[in-house]
């Protein structure tokens, strides 16, 4: 990071905030530390000066009214304004019906009659930041009480609000043919990943969020990842503002280093399945309102260092405007437009590579999507058209993603999708035209199978999954994939975006390989949770020709503990 904007804050009215501008990583870290310790003791002087609690145990409605109502000139409830998880592609309607909603709930007998309010969704994989974790129910009459509870939206005086929480996780992963190596080289290895937060609101004005995250792997036959690893790095850390309130709904202003996540999550996602996750640096303006979110953002991708702070990618410039439309329950619209300018001085050859971070390039995105359900009926599809230039070449390149699933009304709540993915190759390196669609900052893992040896680009998956919860704390999935070469003479290109294998001729063929897919999450407790999954590729015409006896599978165990 060379560069970025931050609000310092003193004991100064908040009228009298200005904006600085610092250059350095290292200044730009200490004035963002020095910020938080200046609210953090302003906050603690505000608890010093209340009066007392003389009744060490308040009944619960008493203690919530008294914290629901601290000043009248804000509405704590919104506080903070939630953005809600988007619904992905392939989502699953959970179960409603009566029954035991954890592990726990099922040694101790809690039959619960629905399911339980709780802020995280049962599943080890989580792509919402943590910023964007709702525990305003805390401030409900009558809420189910948690162990944790206590360090959650703690009052510091009148108008002040400070959270911790955190997570941790454990994933053991053996892979054949790891990585499709042309060796053949077997892969097992384990990771570690620890994340801790802490987030300060002053009334519904100001905001400061801060998580660090260590990132650790180690065992493995093949060299780590730059995704495997992040020793004690930050992962967000920024301030937000209210500037202003439209037809109801807050606007805010954050500026700093933020993980982002949006729609689909096909081109802009927290990418949980990885070690580090993924964040960008910059500034984002949004509005939230029941019906519409809409953001417009100026943002930097971080480049991971393993051993240093990170420091944010000064040739990348990453903007768009993205709005989410939600007409009635069940159902969203989403419009966005977004832009990604790369500076890198590389020739028109090495664009072939296929990689995002190579070759000069004015790339645009322009897409929608539509997303829902009719009762048990369920919907998507989605478009992205991609202009701009490459390494003086036009770009023109598109993605089609649609699908419709059921869910049938028998027990263990079985739901099935069927799909199909679409994303443009390049049949001609010579024509003066990039053809080859840019999948940005996905969560491909999610869409493109678990191996993660396709992307969305150049590609064709014909894919369906199918969905049980065997009770409701159980949930099983399994997908199964089936991969062609959108362009025979263009690359394959991995989940990373990466080009992995070509042939010029185009006589290898365009049937790259099936994949299955095979998940099972076990809710442990309304923390905890053991996600268990095996994948395995069997190729196809042109993976047999490129990579003879390759026999790709996956098997991963991950313990997950969030609080």
């Amino acid at each position: 990071m060379n560069s970025s904007s931050i609000f310092p804050f003193s004991a100064k009215p908040l009228a009298e905030l200005k904006v600085h501008w610092v250059k350095s990583s290292q200044k730009w870290l200490f004035t963002v530390s020095l910020c938080c310790l200046g609210i953090m003791c302003l906050g603690s002087q505000a608890q010093a000066q209340a009066p007392a609690n003389t009744n060490p145990n308040p009944p619960a409605a008493a203690t919530t009214a008294t914290a629901a109502a601290p000043s009248a000139d804000y509405d704590r409830s919104k506080v903070p304004p939630v953005t809600a998880a988007s619904r992905p592609g392939l989502f699953v309607l959970p179960p409603t019906n009566p029954g035991f909603y954890s592990l726990l709930d099922l040694i101790t007998g809690n039959k619960r009659e629905k399911p339980p309010v709780a802020p995280y969704a049962p599943f080890a994989l989580l792509t919402t930041p943590a910023y964007d974790i709702d525990f305003r129910y805390l401030d409900t009459p009558g809420h189910e009480k948690d162990f944790f509870d206590p360090v959650k939206r703690m009052d510091l005086g009148n108008d002040w609000l400070l959270s911790f929480g955190g997570n941790f996780w454990y994933r053991y992963t053996h892979e054949t043919d790891s990585r499709l190596n042309a060796a053949g080289t077997n892969n097992d290895f384990h990771m570690l990943r620890t994340r801790f937060h802490a987030d300060l609101w002053y009334k519904d004005k100001v905001r400061l969020f801060a998580e660090g995250i260590d990132a650790r792997a180690f065992g493995s036959e093949l060299p780590p990842l730059v995704t495997d690893r992040n020793h004690a790095d930050i992962l967000n850390l920024f301030t937000d503002i209210k500037v202003a309130s439209v037809n109801n709904g807050p606007v805010y202003v954050r500026v700093g280093r933020q993980e982002m996540l949006y729609g689909s999550q096909r081109l802009i996602s927290t990418l949980d399945w990885v070690n580090t996750r993924r964040t960008f640096q910059g500034v984002k303006a949004f509005w939230r309102t029941p019906t519409w979110d809409v953001d417009a953002f100026w943002m930097r991708p971080m480049v991971i260092e393993k051993g240093n702070v990170d420091n944010w990618d000064t040739q990348q410039n990453f903007y768009g405007l993205w709005a989410t439309n939600k007409p009635k329950p069940g159902h969203l619209v989403d419009l966005y437009f977004l832009s990604l300018d790369n500076n890198r001085n590389l020739s028109s050859a090495n664009v072939l590579a296929g990689n995002i971070l190579q070759g000069n390039s004015n790339l645009h995105t322009l897409g929608g999507r539509f997303a829902g359900n009719f009762d048990n009926l369920l919907y998507e599809l989605e478009g992205m058209y991609q202009f701009g230039q490459r390494s003086n070449l036009d770009i023109s390149a598109f993605a089609v993603a649609t699908g419709v699933g059921y869910r049938l009304p028998l027990p263990m709540n079985p739901q099935g999708w069927i799909r199909y993915d679409f994303a443009s190759g390049d049949s001609k390196s010579n024509d003066g035209r990039s053809n080859t669609f840019n999948q940005l900052f996905p969560f491909g893992h999610y869409y493109m199978g678990f191996l993660d040896r396709v992307g969305r680009q150049n590609i064709h998956d014909i894919n369906a999954q199918f969905t049980l919860h065997p009770m409701p704390w159980v949930t099983f999935i399994s997908q199964y994939h089936r991969f062609y070469l959108a362009n025979n003479t263009d690359y394959l290109y991995n989940a990373a975006g990466l080009a992995t294998m070509r042939d010029p001729t185009g006589q290898s063929g365009s049937h790259v390989g099936d994949e299955i897919d095979f998940r099972a999450n076990f809710h442990v407790s309304r923390h905890q949770d053991v996600l268990v999954g095996y994948s395995k590729l069997f190729s196809g015409n042109y993976l047999e020709k490129q990579r003879p006896g390759i026999s790709a599978d996956l098997f991963y165990v991950q313990y997950n503990i969030r609080f």
